[in-house]
């Protein structure tokens, strides 16, 4: 039933019941309420064997562990590997006013001991017996599924499971690209960097370097990045200044700039060391991208806020964090320190519910 009418059907349904399935969850009140979370990095195309302890990623969604303050939750959470009972139980501890044991009660980490680099929520799929035994620990009337991507297959396993998708629509995914940021960011009215989106060549990505040099000549580097690139993969470093023929108001033809920038693209810096033009051309040709100005470390900061849009139509801004960066010219996430310096901490915050207005209208949720 994979993508087919009758799935979309079945899927309409259950999320038809999502703003009441969702105020259960996150409410206070004594009725019983289940969480199904899948922490799944469910990307097209990432290369996970270049993103170092890959499968410690789907560890980030333990903080949904805080559901269990909640006497009469339930919660299971699903790994590809098993999480060390370590960080479960620091998990646990930040939770006031609960016994440990009660919430070890009504939490069951269920892991499918597969290691492969194939995403989370595909492996679930192709376990019809692991989709049994969720379906086991949960009451589907009262139960609701969350997850740290969301695409078609995370909407197959809700299906699967007979339960509401809180997460944002996967027709809206576009919304989350690189594209579809910069997009956002403009429709709120949020300064970006000098950039140009929806690029799905390589001719159109010389034409917008080309313009982006003319138009802000102080810029000396561009990062180029394929729209679905995550943790720093999918982003390469293109030098312009040594590239005289594309210095800005140069009198040489525009053929000549172009065929400049044309024989440099091979030789940008690729944050995975794995990554060559030929398959990062490929790849960005398929899904498209962006371009934009690159900011010198030195002058750069890296925070971030985290909103929330339920269901019921509330948007909250939730906290922020400064990241910590490292690899090739700063690229790669490598942690974070909440909250974020109080010198822009407000500012990001507002900026950030303004972006959310935006995606908001557009239907998204989560």
């Amino acid at each position: 039933m994979s993508g087919g009418v009758d799935e979309m059907t079945a899927f309409r349904g259950l999320q038809a019941d999502l703003a009441a399935r969702w105020a259960l969850a996150d409410g206070n009140g004594r009725e019983p309420r289940d969480i199904v979370v899948i922490p799944s990095l469910s990307f097209d195309g990432i290369d996970r064997v270049s993103i170092d302890g890959v499968i410690h990623y789907e560890e980030r969604m333990l903080f949904a562990l805080n559901l269990l303050r909640h006497p009469r939750a339930r919660l299971v959470y699903v790994t590809s590997a098993p999480i060390h009972p370590t960080a479960v139980d620091y998990m646990l501890s930040l939770i006031s006013g609960i016994p440990n044991e009660h919430m070890r009660g009504r939490l069951t980490v269920l892991s499918l001991y597969d290691s492969s680099l194939t995403p989370l929520t595909q492996k679930i799929l192709r376990r019809p017996r692991v989709i049994e035994r969720i379906r086991s620990l949960i009451r589907p009337e009262c139960g609701l599924m969350t997850c740290f991507t969301v695409t078609e297959a995370e909407r197959s396993l809700a299906v699967a499971l007979g339960v509401p998708l809180y997460g944002v629509d996967p027709d809206l995914c576009w919304l989350g690209t690189k594209s579809g940021s910069r997009w956002a960011f403009r429709k709120a009215g949020v300064p970006l960097l000098p950039g140009a989106e929806d690029l799905k060549s390589e001719a159109e990505l010389i034409d917008a370097i080309d313009e982006l040099r003319e138009e802000h000549g102080d810029i000396e580097r561009v990062v180029v990045k394929q729209n679905t690139g995550f943790s720093g993969q999918g982003n390469a470093i293109l030098d312009l200044s040594a590239l005289d023929a594309v210095a800005p108001r140069k009198t040489g033809s525009a053929g000549a700039r172009r065929q400049s920038l044309a024989d440099a693209l091979p030789q940008m810096r690729f944050v995975d060391p794995l990554q060559t033009w030929e398959t990062f051309k490929e790849r960005f040709e398929r899904e498209g991208g962006i371009v934009e100005a690159f900011l010198a470390e030195k002058d750069r900061r890296a925070p971030s806020c985290q909103i929330r849009i339920s269901p019921e139509g509330s948007l909250d801004a939730i906290s922020t964090h400064d990241q910590i960066v490292e690899g090739v010219d700063g690229q790669i996430y490598a942690g974070c320190r909440f909250p974020s310096d109080a010198a822009y901490r407000m500012g990001i915050q507002r900026d950030a519910l303004r972006v959310g207005e935006v995606l908001q209208d557009e239907g998204a949720i989560g």
